[in-house]
């Protein structure tokens, strides 16, 4: 139990219809002093319910289930594509400021279509079920902070094919980036190869205070969640081309 002089441990929500791995995960998150499981759930569905009235600040989603699968429950969740960004201006984090929980989708395939469209309805990255527990822990902690897990490979060849895919008609148009100045347009293809913060600013000749305060101006003027829906919008306007 958490004092007033230490931090709220962070409240993560399991949705996933086998027994046996929510267990696992449960076990594993709960052995943590920085984590707790407060929620979970067998389908999309009981999700939602439990949610409704026990707060988490990051939930690990399976993505095919009975009932209602994790792509309707992850836009249920996060609001959907139009949601307002988690972090302020000047970049630094905000953890569930809009009382909406993150998402990180869980899948046994690292290219599977379903988490495409997942990443689309709003989660914020992606685990594969047998990532190993440290990884996966350390995902929480980077989704809880106000980051996004992208820079994986594998979560950038699935967005790769996620703008390869969209039909035309779903694709962004690249007049939305016309609200974003020449830097940030720079900051904005950087991160959509996968750069962090601090590699940012290596690359730019900046402090990464600066490239904090520019993220956070990409992510308010575009209206993205966080930085896997900026990703999105990089790829969908065309600023990066798969394979780039």
């Amino acid at each position: 139990m958490s004092t007033e002089s230490e931090p709220e441990p962070i409240r993560v929500g399991l949705v996933d219809d086998q027994h046996l791995v929510r267990a696992g995960l449960a076990l594993v998150i709960n052995s943590q002093p920085d984590m707790e499981v407060v929620v979970e759930a067998s389908d999309g569905a009981q999700a939602l319910r439990l949610l409704g009235s026990h707060h988490a600040d990051v939930v690990l989603m399976d993505v095919r289930m009975p009932t209602m699968d994790g792509i309707a429950a992850t836009a249920e969740l996060t609001g959907g594509p139009a949601a307002p960004p988690r972090e302020s201006t000047d970049g630094t984090a905000t953890p569930a400021q809009d009382g909406r929980p993150k998402v990180i989708i869980l899948t046994t395939f690292d290219l599977d279509e379903y988490v495409l469209r997942a990443i689309k309805a709003g989660a914020s990255g992606f685990l594969l079920k047998d990532t190993p527990p440290e990884q996966m822990l350390t995902a929480i902690r980077t989704v809880h902070s106000g980051d996004a897990v992208i820079a994986p490979s594998a979560t950038r060849r699935l967005l790769e094919q996620f703008a390869a895919m969209a039909p035309d008609q779903e694709r962004a148009s690249a007049q939305v980036l016309d609200a974003l100045t020449e830097r940030e347009r720079q900051v904005l293809e950087l991160i959509a190869r996968g750069f962090t913060n601090a590699e940012i600013a290596g690359e730019l000749y900046v402090a990464e205070a600066t490239v904090k305060t520019h993220v956070g101006r990409v992510l308010a003027k575009l209206n993205a969640r966080d930085r896997v829906q900026a990703v999105v919008l990089a790829y969908e306007t065309g600023l990066v081309q798969a394979g780039s």
